[in-house]
């Protein structure tokens, strides 16, 4: 079932460019686990990511930017009403150092694309500790929850990302939806 899945949903997919960003288009049913696999050498790094610290963005300070210098790679796909999501990333490379971002628009356009993203309705980041979290243990999964629709429908853009300039390394994006 997953197999099938996975082949309609590339299948299915439709690319979107958003200043010299790829985007590609998932799609996912509510009460589906979804997996893709890729590879940063697919994606760009990004130049300017100074929306991440905007204040109306708030994804992430701008002390934690070189955890999000490598390669950006880019999905999106529809959050319909009273959805709410989680979204993980795995590395091949379990010593591989990768961050993951998501963040949530009323309709996707290259103006609210990153890195012209000046504002989102919510953006969610995972990243390497700096520190060790008394009760907790890190591994080399990256996850985002809260990623919510309640009375309006939302698109999502999630953003894989090399962290200290990585450009290249295979992952499997997992997403995972569920009616409210």
């Amino acid at each position: 079932m997953k197999n099938v899945l996975l082949l309609f949903t590339i299948l299915s997919c439709m690319h979107y460019m958003g200043q010299s960003q790829n985007i590609t288009w998932l799609k996912i049913g509510a009460g589906d686990v979804f997996s893709v696999q890729g590879n940063l050498a697919d994606g760009a790094l990004m130049s300017d990511i100074s929306w991440a610290w905007n204040s109306a963005v708030a994804c992430f300070p701008q002390t934690q930017e070189r955890k999000f210098s490598g390669h950006h790679v880019l999905y999106a796909l529809d959050l319909p009403s009273f959805s709410e999501m989680e979204i993980w990333v795995t590395p091949e490379d379990e010593d591989a150092n990768f961050s993951l971002y998501a963040y949530q628009v009323g309709t996707i356009t290259p103006g609210n694309t990153v890195p012209n993203l000046s504002s989102c309705i919510r953006c969610e980041a995972d990243h390497k500790w700096d520190y060790k979290k008394r009760g907790q243990t890190q591994d080399h999964t990256r996850r985002v929850q809260d990623i919510l629709a309640l009375n309006n429908p939302y698109q999502v853009v999630i953003g894989v990302v090399g962290a200290e300039g990585l450009q290249t390394g295979a992952y499997t994006l997992y997403l995972k939806m569920k009616k409210r």
